[in-house]
């Protein structure tokens, strides 16, 4: 992620909610390709797939680029379509945006649903929130404004509720 990212404040301030593992392998994911969806899997998609299988829930975290998902985020996501690891599995999002996007991530919002639907992901409805981030309330790598905090940690309870459900 992008140093000083929004999006990467909320998942650090998440995890003060829960306790969590954030996947840092973005960048390390070979563009998706089905004919390389085989094994052995290249170490960064085991990876990415053996995290998703490990955890309870997954709380993703992205920004919208373009009216939609950045493309490695996509990519990523591709990858978990062939493993089957988000299958049935408790899912929710925080779309982090700047005050200044066009909609407010709401594409974004969107796209997820869709890529993740497809995927057979659990998606827990009410942890889903699109929570516009100014910079200003980001400090020292964590979301600082008691109101967006506030409903960060809703979004984490809703998803954890999820996850017994």
């Amino acid at each position: 992620m992008r140093a000083g990212s929004g999006n990467a404040a909320v998942l650090t301030t998440a995890g003060r909610f829960a306790e969590s593992k954030v996947y840092a392998g973005l960048a390390d994911l070979p563009h998706f390709n089905p004919d390389d969806d085989v094994e052995p899997l290249h170490p960064a998609v085991a990876t990415l797939r053996a995290e998703i299988a490990a955890a309870d829930a997954v709380l993703i975290c992205t920004p919208e680029y373009a009216g939609g998902l950045p493309g490695s985020f996509k990519n990523l996501l591709d990858w978990t379509v062939g493993g089957g690891e988000v299958y049935g599995k408790p899912v929710a999002w925080v779309n982090a945006s700047s005050v200044a996007a066009p909609t407010g991530g709401a594409d974004a919002h969107d796209s997820l649903r869709k890529v993740l639907t497809y995927a057979g992901a659990q998606i827990v409805d009410d942890a889903c929130v699109r929570i516009p981030v100014p910079r200003h309330a980001v400090a020292d790598g964590e979301v600082t404004d008691p109101d967006l905090r506030g409903r960060i940690a809703v979004a984490v309870r809703r998803l954890l509720e999820g996850a017994k459900a």
